[in-house]
């Protein structure tokens, strides 16, 4: 009896989880044992990813680290022309992840076994890779499309690592002089809607001082100036001599603790006398 969520065995292929076709694959020709890809048609009702249409999308299960897109476009292509090939580390729901803004400093790839998603053109493609034979196992690697495997593998991803300081400069230049463009333009906004009323109303307030919106009568800046001139006589006047200066402030003070003594023992007194009342 076959393991419940089990397909039976059959010749030369192993047990499939349920709802899921065997793709027997080899690396290359001289590999005798198989890897084995597990598929389905992809009918998620929660996947809302338009690039992932219901009836032209193949899922991939227990797809091998060193099988990348473009093999995988090669290996399904015999099926159907395929549109698209998408590789996750664990299935994924909704929109598609946004790509990386620079290939500088980048999230490193997953290094074990992966996911899939293959887009066909047709939904024949679908059907006709659910139900491919597995007596004879797909090709990944052979002498006209060689993968990288090894040492020269990690060479590659080594050489990768490095960054090109022109193409960074290149980089960084492009994105500042966006960046500048964007915040020149929103400045530009700013000053056009600064000091206009919204249909409210309201008058909306910046850091940058007075709206150039709304300017100064004559009036007001001849009362900003008298108010500044006496501001500065007094000032001037007050710093005629710095020992007059210091002997206000030391006067000021001497008169001040005099009053708080004297207050002291009016208090003192009141309470001898039991008359004091504070309210």
């Amino acid at each position: 009896m076959a393991t419940p969520g089990k397909r039976p065995e059959r010749s030369g292929s192993p047990a499939a989880p349920l709802g899921f076709a065997v793709i027997p694959v080899k690396f290359s020709e001289k590999h005798q044992s198989p890897h084995f890809l597990y598929v389905k048609e992809h009918k998620v009702r929660e996947d809302k990813d338009h690039n992932r249409p219901q009836n032209n999308t193949l899922f991939v299960l227990n797809v091998p680290p060193y099988c990348t897109e473009e093999c995988l476009s090669r290996l399904f292509s015999g099926f159907g022309s395929v549109q698209s090939v998408e590789l996750c580390e664990k299935p994924m729901l909704g929109e598609k992840k946004k790509p990386p803004k620079t290939k500088f400093f980048g999230a490193t790839k997953p290094l074990g076994f992966q996911v899939a998603y293959v887009v066909f053109k047709s939904p024949a493609g679908v059907q006709a890779a659910k139900s491919v034979s597995t007596d004879e196992p797909l090709v990944i690697s052979s002498n006209k499309h060689p993968v990288q495997t090894g040492i020269q593998k990690w060479i590659a991803n080594y050489a990768a690592l490095i960054v090109n300081p022109v193409e960074l400069k290149t980089e960084v230049d492009a994105f500042m002089q966006a960046y500048d463009q964007k915040i020149a333009k929103e400045e530009a906004k700013a000053e056009k809607e600064d000091g206009v009323p919204d249909e409210e109303g309201w008058v909306k307030v910046t850091r940058k001082g007075r709206r150039p919106g709304l300017p100064r009568t004559e009036a007001a800046n001849l009362r900003a100036l008298e108010r500044e001139k006496r501001k500065r006589a007094r000032k001037e006047l007050l710093n005629f001599y710095a020992w007059q200066h210091h002997e206000t402030k030391r006067e000021h003070i001497a008169q001040l603790r005099k009053k708080f003594e004297e207050d002291k023992q009016k208090i003192a007194l009141m309470r001898a006398q039991r008359k004091f009342r504070p309210y």
